[in-house]
C-alpha cells in the first residue's frame, strides 16, 4: 500500500513531492518522483511507499521500456501467475505492482486499446496512474469495488491534480477546499456519500472499476478523453442446495483469504467477535497451517472487559487457540482522538472512532491486517434490511428538511452523481436492489472500505477485505434473496457455510450489532450527550443543512469539526489542537 499523487497540465515536481510528502503515513518506507515536460505542458508524479512484498525492490515510480511510468496504491494477489505468464518480459522488480506496466505494454501497439482487457486480468485492489508517454495520456484507474481510493480536481488553469487522499490536494497552492453542500446533505441523509462524491466541491474519485484517459489540450489545459469500464455489479440468481451450497460458498471465501495472506511483512487480524470477523480469524488460521506459515495473531478494542464484543472476541480466539491482543480504550479517547480521527478520515462520523486504536495496536507488530468489511453488504447484514419500508421513510423525512433539487447534481463522464434518482424511493425496492444500490453508489466503497482505508493508512497499515475477492463477490451475487435476509435472521447464506468452519455455535449465530456504538456505547453517548446543547447552536450556523442537523446531535459535532479542521486553516496544523478549541473555532460556512 502506498500514497500516490500527481499533476498534468502546469506541473511541479517539487508540488508533487510535496502533496506525497503529505501522505508519508500511507507510506513510510520509501519515497520517489517523476516529471517530464511536454510540449503543451508537463506531468509530474509523487508516492510514498509502504514496503509489502519485494521490501527491498520496487520502489516506484516504476519505468518500463515501452515508455510508460506506474504509481499504485494497491497489491496484485495474482501476480506470480502473470509474470509466469508474460514471456521475455524485461523485468525490473520482483514485485507485484510492475505487472500493472506488463499487462498494459501488450496494448502498446493498439491504435485505440480496450484497456479492460488487461486490467480485468488483475485479482487485487488499487488504484493507480500511468503516464503512457508514446501516446501522450494519463490513465488514472480503480479496483472493481473501490477498495483503494483516487480522488482528482481540475485547477482554475486547467491543471489536473490527483492523490490517494483528498488531504494531498491541499498541499497544491492553487487547490482551495470548500464543502459540497449537496453532497453533504445527501450523506447526512442516507448517512454515507453517494457516487464519486468527496464532501469537498470540485473533488470527484474515479469510479471504481473504470478506467480514465487524460490527455492536454492545444492550450495544456487537462482533458478527460474517455472512460472505460473493466467492472459491472451483476447479479445472476441461482438455486441454493442446502447440501452442496454452504461448502461451495465457504471454499471461495477460503480462496480469497489464502490469496489475501500473501505478504512479507507480518499480518494481523481484526477481530470484533461478530461473526464475519470470526470467521476471518477461523480461515485464516486454516491457511497458515495449511501452508505451513505463521498463524496470525488477532487484535481486539472496546471500552471495557465487559462489552459483549469484546466477550465474544475472546471467546473466538481462546476456541481457535490464536494468540489474541486485547487493549481498553481510554474513558477520554474521543476527547483527544475526535481531531486526528477527522483528519484522517475525511468524513463526519464520530461514533466509529475505535477503528484509530485498533489499528494504532495492530500497526505496532504488522503491516497487514486481515478485516471482515464487506460481508454485510454483500449478505444482507444490516438490520435495516429486514425493514426497507421504514429505512426508506426515514431517509426520505431527512431529505425534505433539505431544499433538494436533483437538476443542481452535476451528470456525465467523469462527474461526480451517477444520476440525479437519488431519492430512496427509487432504491430500496427489495433487498436485492438495495444491495445493489449499496454496493455501487456509497455504503460499501464510500463509507465501510473509506474507514479501513484511511484510518488504517494513518497508521501505515494495509487493510485487505477477503470477503471482496472476486470468487466470494461472484458467489455472494448469486444468492436468492430468502438466503440473505429472514425475519429471524440475517445473513442466512453465511451462517449456513459458517458452520462447516471451526466457529463455536454461539457466534455463527450471534445478530449484528452497530459497530461503533456497539464497541464503544459508554464512551459514545456521553460524548453526544454533553455536546447536544452546543450542537444546537451550532446547527443554526449551517443554512440550509440546519433542519437535518438538528435532527442528528452527533452529525452536528461532526461536522462541526470537519468544517473546523478542512476548511477553515491547514489541516494538518489543526488535527492537534484540542477538541473545543477546534469546535469553537471555524470559518465562516458558505451561504
Amino acid at each position: 500500500m502506498c500514497g500516490i499523487t500527481g499533476i498534468l497540465g502546469n506541473a511541479d515536481a517539487a508540488i508533487a513531492s510535496s502533496m506525497a510528502y503529505c501522505l508519508a503515513h500511507r507510506g513510510p518506507d520509501g519515497r520517489g518522483g517523476f516529471e517530464e515536460e511536454l510540449r503543451n505542458g508537463s506531468v509530474a508524479f509523487g508516492h510514498s511507499r509502504l514496503s509489502i512484498l519485494d521490501l527491498e525492490g520496487s520502489y516506484q515510480p516504476i519505468h518500463s521500456d515501452h515508455g510508460s511510468v506506474l504509481i499504485q496504491n494497491g497489491e496484485i494477489y495474482n501476480y506470480k501467475k502473470i509474470r509466469r505468464q508474460i514471456k521475455n518480459y524485461p523485468w525490473r522488480t520482483s514485485g507485484d505492482s510492475e505487472t500493472v506496466l506488463a499487462l498494459h505494454n501488450t496494448v502498446s501497439g493498439d491504435f485505440k486499446p480496450n484497456h479492460s482487457d488487461w486490467i480485468n486480468k488483475l485479482d487485487g485492489i488499487w488504484g493507480f496512474a500511468i503516464w503512457d508517454q508514446a501516446r501522450q495520456e494519463l490513465l488514472l484507474c480503480r479496483d472493481p469495488l473501490g477498495v483503494k481510493p483516487l480522488v482528482r480536481a481540475l485547477l482554475p488553469d486547467g491543471t489536473l491534480i490527483f492523490a490517494s487522499e483528498v488531504k494531498a490536494l491541499q498541499e497544491h497552492p492553487e487547490f482551495i477546499a470548500t464543502p459540497d453542500i449537496d453532497a453533504i446533505a445527501i450523506r447526512l441523509a442516507y448517512e454515507y456519500p453517494l457516487d464519486m462524491t468527496t464532501l469537498f466541491s470540485g473533488v470527484t474519485q474515479v469510479e471504481p472499476g473504470t478506467i480514465e484517459i487524460w490527455t492536454l489540450d492545444n492550450k495544456g489545459r487537462a482533458v478527460l478523453k474517455s472512460i472505460q469500464r473493466h467492472y459491472k455489479q451483476t447479479r445472476v440468481i441461482a438455486d441454493w442446495d442446502n447440501n452442496s451450497g454452504p461448502d461451495w460458498l465457504l471454499s471461495s471465501l477460503r480462496k480469497s483469504v489464502e490469496s489475501r495472506m500473501l505478504s512479507d511483512a507480518p499480518i494481523g487480524v481484526v477481530l470484533s467477535g461478530g461473526l464475519d470477523s470470526s470467521l476471518i480469524a477461523a480461515l485464516a488460521k486454516d491457511t497458515a497451517l495449511e501452508s505451513g506459515g505463521v498463524v496470525p495473531e488477532c487484535w481486539t478494542v472496546a471500552s471495557s472487559e465487559e462489552n459483549p464484543d469484546f466477550v465474544a472476541a475472546e471467546l473466538v480466539a481462546n476456541h481457535l487457540e490464536m494468540n489474541h491482543n486485547t487493549s481498553i480504550i481510554e474513558e477520554n479517547a474521543f476527547w483527544n482522538r475526535l481531531p486526528s480521527f477527522i483528519y484522517d478520515g475525511e468524513d463526519l462520523d464520530i461514533t466509529v472512532l475505535f477503528w484509530q486504536p485498533l489499528f494504532q495496536q495492530i500497526s505496532n507488530s504488522a503491516k497487514v491486517a486481515l478485516c471482515g468489511q464487506g460481508a454485510d453488504e454483500l449478505h444482507g447484514g444490516y438490520p435495516r434490511y429486514k425493514g426497507l419500508e421504514e429505512h426508506s421513510n426515514m431517509v426520505s423525512n431527512r431529505l425534505s428538511l433539505y431544499d433538494f433539487n436533483p437538476s443542481r447534481l452535476e451528470l456525465g463522464d467523469g462527474a461526480p452523481w451517477k444520476d440525479s434518482n437519488v431519492h430512496p424511493t427509487h432504491q430500496f425496492k427489495n433487498i436485492q436492489e438495495t444491495l445493489d444500490f449499496e454496493l455501487e453508489r456509497g455504503q460499501l466503497s464510500n463509507f465501510q472500505l473509506r474507514l479501513g482505508d484511511r484510518h488504517g493508512m494513518a497508521q501505515g497499515l494495509e487493510v485487505r477485505v477477503p470477503f471482496l475477492g472476486k470468487q466470494h463477490v461472484l458467489a455472494s451475487n448469486s444468492l436468492p434473496e430468502e438466503m440473505l435476509i429472514s425475519d429471524s435472521t440475517e445473513k442466512v447464506a453465511l451462517r449456513q457455510a459458517s458452520t462447516l468452519s471451526n466457529l463455536p455455535e454461539s457466534i455463527v449465530g450471534r445478530p449484528k450489532l452497530p459497530a461503533g456504538t456497539a464497541t464503544t456505547p459508554d464512551l459514545v453517548s456521553s460524548l453526544i450527550e454533553e455536546l447536544t446543547p452546543h450542537a444546537m447552536e451550532w446547527s443554526s450556523e449551517y443554512g440550509s443543512l440546519a433542519p437535518i442537523l438538528r435532527d442528528q446531535p452527533d452529525m452536528a459535532i461532526g461536522i462541526r469539526l470537519f468544517h473546523s479542521i478542512h476548511f477553515t486553516d491547514d489541516p494538518n496544523v489543526r488535527k492537534s489542537k484540542p477538541l473545543m478549541d477546534l469546535l469553537d473555532d471555524v470559518s465562516p460556512w458558505p451561504a
